[in-house]
């Protein structure tokens, strides 16, 4: 998912975004533990999107905030 089409979605889509990455995540961890990881690079793939996640829904959270201060 490009970071554009993340700016676009609600509080709850976030939410619900980050733990399935999460979630998936593990999976992949657990299959890299057992030594049978199809796809390596779906790793660094995974913690990248989760991190912009967080990056975008706290920018937007700030946003709120400066936009309810002004």
């Amino acid at each position: 998912m490009k970071p554009s089409d993340m700016r676009n979605l609600s509080g709850a889509d976030f939410a619900r975004e980050i733990e399935s990455r999460k979630k998936e995540l593990m999976e992949l961890r657990f299959q890299a533990a057992m030594g049978n990881l199809a796809q390596p690079h779906r790793v660094t793939q995974l913690r990248r999107e989760v991190a912009q996640l967080n990056t975008i829904r706290r920018e937007q959270a700030l946003a709120n905030l400066k936009g309810e201060q002004a």
